[in-house]
């Protein structure tokens, strides 16, 4: 591997962290808005960005209230995405369709965090299926244009 690759990685795992504990007490839980999901969209302009964005919900989640819970399904959660969304970007190549389709996508998967928070805090499934995915909607929604922009000035696809 090289040197590059791995630095991007950690540092996009180092700013995923950050982010997520800055936020923390809305990161967390039945209503979430963890603003460090924007950085999911890394992967519509490079799917390498993945190892850093899973790294650094891994290491996030080590932090959780809801200790294993959340390091097995929160780290489940990005992966299945991640992986489902790096297969649908081989068909679809214009960048605001993909940023669209990752926030839908990351939107519907939620249910594997409902489904968490329903087996560790006995929650509504879909009462939380909606709260959580409204919250990763919004962030992610919001997150498109800023990322969209920084791309432009710092072209995602030959930083890694």
């Amino acid at each position: 591997m090289k040197v590059k690759f791995l630095a991007t990685t950690g540092i996009i795992a180092a700013l995923y962290i950050a982010v997520t504990m800055l936020v923390a007490p809305f990161g967390f839980t039945e209503v979430q808005f963890r603003v460090s999901e924007m950085f999911n969209h890394l992967v519509a302009f490079n799917p390498r960005f993945a190892g850093g964005i899973i790294l650094g919900v891994f290491i996030s989640n080590m932090f959780s209230p809801l200790g294993w819970y959340d390091l097995v399904f929160g780290v489940i959660h990005s992966i299945v995405t991640i992986s489902i969304f790096i297969l649908i970007c081989k068909f679809v190549k214009n960048i605001v369709a993909r940023l669209i389709i990752n926030s839908l996508l990351f939107t519907f998967t939620m249910f594997i965090i409902a489904f968490e928070l329903n087996l560790a805090l006995e929650l509504p499934f879909l009462w939380t299926w909606l709260t959580v995915a409204v919250g990763e909607f919004v962030v992610l929604i919001v997150g498109a244009p800023i990322m969209y922009t920084l791309n432009k000035r710092l072209d995602f696809k030959k930083l890694i």
